[in-house]
């Protein structure tokens, strides 16, 4: 690869990599598993660097994919004797780590298509065009998928007695990460 397009590369993932871990930990849920999915996707995407005419829109593709995938490893499957033991719910003192904690729980009700929908329309501010680009589907699969990610999230959150309509999507998404 040339010096030119090495430092392209460079500058690339320099602005891109806080966007993307996000959209890999809102897909699996898990900040090891989001930084092994993203480093992935960005050794497979090195090669075709010169090739793309949207890089962005490729590697968002890539890492939504890599983030699925680290969650159906075999060795993710595997349970330790701790995991067994009931998760005990505490609120924390602390009013805006309780409600980040919420709806983080909230969004891991969301299956990870329509959460994966909602994060890349919504969170990482995508349009329906590019959100069904990186997910590989039709602009209309992706508008229902988002719908329908988000009946379940505010279906979820009025469980827990959280309500989004007085507050911006932009609001309630900056709270998660």
């Amino acid at each position: 690869m040339r010096a030119e397009d090495e430092q392209a590369f460079r500058e690339f993932v320099t602005s891109q990599m806080a966007s993307l871990r996000k959209l890999a930990y809102m897909t699996c849920g898990d900040w090891h598993a989001a930084e092994d999915a993203v480093a992935n996707a960005l050794v497979k995407l090195y090669p075709r660097w010169r090739k793309l005419d949207r890089p962005d829109l490729y590697v968002k593709t890539m890492v939504y994919r890599a983030a699925v995938d680290e969650t159906r490893r075999p060795w993710r499957r595997e349970r330790s004797s701790g995991d067994a033991l009931p998760d005990v719910a505490l609120r924390d003192p602390a009013d805006a780590t309780d409600e980040r904690m919420r709806l983080r729980a909230a969004l891991d009700a969301v299956p990870a298509r329509q959460r994966a929908a909602v994060v890349l329309r919504h969170y990482l501010g995508l349009s329906l065009e590019d959100t069904a680009g990186v997910l590989d589907c039709t602009v209309g699969t992706a508008k229902s998928q988002v719908s329908r990610g988000l009946a379940k999230l505010r279906e979820s959150l009025a469980a827990e007695r959280i309500n989004l309509t007085g507050n911006s999507i932009e609001e309630w998404t900056s709270a998660v990460a």
